[in-house]
């Protein structure tokens, strides 16, 4: 053995191995660490000192974000406040207030662990100002890299005052791995938006020191409708008018929110909100979920925008998963994700035929810049300026078989056929008791033009009889079951003994879908059966697709994503094509089908079936408004 005896701590060699002696860290250090751990940036600061502020009760929450919070961040509340001795005890790592007991299965606020302000703390230069709404003077406290001082008299009305300057800057090797300041002040600016959503009670405002970019005030309305409004204003004022509700209530756990129409949907899934007793939380068995509810309507690259709140008790669910409480754990995670995937689809069947209006505003916004107006006493001069090609958008995105087929002719616009008259009197009379009007005729032998009460709908026929036909596979399969296909060979897939396990624990739920399975030892199963609408099938390739949906999603996705791909082809072979030409009854007849099915708004992979301009848009693009 040699002993290095100028090293300190204590290193003894033992071959090629260095042993270290077991010593405590010093207080400041295990200060650092944890720091680390509960504000890794200044976005995660911001978060901790809202929910603070949330929880003091505070009706107006006000932050200032400098420098993408390495300069400053100063958060102002109305809440309760502290008192000199709260202050001091506000900077001591895990002393809370908001624990009644010591308890961790009864949280009842959003922070309980008493790590906020001591990290914060520890790597800044920290104050506190505080008032109580019945005290008679301010106090503040002021801590500098984990020193505190003494509290001191101030002046500041009830509430709270928290200013954190220089963060991170007694850990100098944390500013190497933040981001640009504006994507630093994007990361606190969307904490505060999903605390804002959840809180629809508060009002918000954040401000980068020279301009506000977040304010929205205090909704009195009723909860739901007030959550509706501040998401109209954190989302966008689109989603109010295409947002379907969703209510359910499963075994004491109830679910409350709003889900976008399919045709709304984004390249992302930032737009996806899940809140948990009013704590937002990022859970992988949300997305699962959103996932599986929307599966047959939206292309694999696009999401909708969904904001769910769940309210459980606090005895099914654990929140103290990571230091940053952006994490849960439920006691009964399938119950959960059930819940969540049943109102999502009760909630979009409910919708009907609906399609965005976004869908119609981006057709006006195209024709509105190949066309710019001009003002109505210059209109007939300069006509001239009008015309062009016809607005595109949404046929680049369709199939070959569903653009509009090239007239040799010349022709832009074909009557229905039989060509004895495209309206009826009686299609005239009926436009205004159907939502999606009565026929009028067709153009481009693929759309169908109708007349409404207030205006016109433009309606690709094979998209829309696609929805349709699809809808009537899957009922049908859900009505007789999935049929099977028996291999005459059965398949032996070999796999890992937990995989094994796995597709045992959900035999049941696999044999639903039409594969039949059966153990072939520890390390491998038996194909027997596959669905006979996938037909001649790679079984190996199946089951082990089958195995990562499980595995990602808890969920049986993967094979219900190839039945359901199947399925979308079929419809899609059994639909009208674009260039069929259609008679009067035939057009009304698909209109009036589209109005009593679900989802017919939207075609299979999420493009919309149907196009309503109001009659009021259509004299603006002319100039008679």
């Amino acid at each position: 053995m040699v002993r290095f005896g100028s090293l300190q701590p204590e290193y003894f060699l033992f071959g090629s191995a260095i042993r270290m002696t077991i010593r405590r860290l010093p207080e400041s250090l295990i200060s650092r660490i944890a720091a680390g751990e509960v504000i890794e940036r200044p976005g995660a600061a911001v978060k901790e000192l809202v929910e603070n502020s949330i929880d003091a009760g505070a009706r107006r929450i006000d932050a200032t974000v400098t420098g993408g919070g390495r300069t400053g961040v100063v958060i102002v509340d109305d809440g309760i406040g502290m008192t000199p001795e709260e202050l001091q005890l506000a900077v001591e790592r895990h002393a809370t207030s908001k624990l009644a007991s010591d308890d961790l299965l009864d949280i009842e606020t959003l922070g309980f662990r008493g790590e906020a302000l001591p990290s914060i703390g520890s790597v800044s230069r920290l104050t506190l100002t505080s008032r109580t709404r019945d005290g008679d003077s301010a106090w503040l406290l002021r801590v500098e890299g984990g020193e505190v001082g003494e509290v001191q008299p101030a002046a500041h009305p009830s509430g709270t005052r928290i200013e954190v300057r220089d963060l991170f800057y007694a850990t100098p090797a944390r500013l190497k791995f933040l981001k640009t300041e504006r994507t630093e002040f994007g990361h606190a600016v969307d904490a505060v938006k999903r605390l804002a959503l959840a809180h629809p009670e508060i009002a918000f405002t954040v401000s980068d020191g020279s301009r506000e970019v977040l304010r929205v005030a205090a909704h009195q309305a009723d909860l739901f409708t007030g959550r509706l409004d501040r998401l109209g204003e954190i989302v966008g004022r689109d989603f109010v008018s295409n947002a379907v509700p969703i209510q359910a209530e499963r075994e004491g756990i109830k679910l409350s929110g709003y889900a976008g129409l399919p045709t709304l949907n984004r390249g992302n899934a930032r737009l996806q909100f899940l809140f948990v007793n009013g704590r937002p939380v990022r859970d992988k068995l949300f997305g699962g979920a959103v996932r599986a509810a929307y599966q047959d309507l939206l292309a694999r690259d696009r999401h909708p925008i969904v904001a769910l709140f769940l309210e459980i008790s606090a005895r099914d669910l654990d929140v103290n998963v990571h230091p940053t409480k952006a994490e849960v754990r439920f006691r009964d995670a399938g119950l959960v994700r059930g819940l969540i995937v049943s109102a999502l689809k009760h909630g979009l069947a409910e919708s009907g035929h609906r399609a965005s209006s976004t869908v119609g505003q981006a057709m006006l916004g195209a024709a509105r810049s190949e066309s710019p107006l001009v003002p109505r006493q210059t209109f007939a001069a300069s006509y001239s300026r009008y015309g062009g090609r016809p607005a595109t958008g949404f046929a680049e995105s369709a199939d070959t078989f569903q653009r509009p087929l090239d007239d040799a002719n010349g022709d832009t616009f074909v009557p229905s056929a039989p060509s004895g008259g495209t309206t009826t009197p009686d299609a005239v009379d009926s436009s205004a008791d159907y939502p999606l009007g009565a026929a009028r005729g067709q153009v481009h032998a693929t759309y169908i033009l109708s007349q409404t009460e207030s205006g016109i709908v433009i309606v690709d026929q094979h998209a829309a009889h696609e929805r349709l036909v699809y809808e009537r596979i899957k009922k049908d399969l859900s009505d007789a079951g999935v049929a099977r296909q028996m291999l005459l060979l059965p398949e032996v897939v070999e796999l890992l003994e937990d995989d094994v396990a796995l597709l045992g624990s959900r035999a049941d739920e696999i044999s639903e879908l039409g594969l039949t399975l059966e153990p072939f030892g520890a390390d491998a199963v038996v194909v027997r059966e596959t669905p006979a609408v996938l037909g001649e099938v790679n079984a190996e390739s199946l089951v082990k697709d089958l195995i990562d949906g499980l595995r990602d999603l808890d969920d049986t996705l993967a094979l219900r994503e190839r039945l359901a791909d199947v399925c979308s082809t079929m419809a899609c072979h059994g639909s009208v094509r674009a260039g069929r030409h259609l008679t009067v009854e035939e057009m009304n007849a698909l209109l009036r089908e589209m109005e009593v099915t679900p989802h017919s708004g939207q075609c299979n992979h999420g493009r919309p079936t149907y196009i309503e301009l109001k009659l009021a848009d259509i004299e603006r693009l002319f100039g008679r408004r």
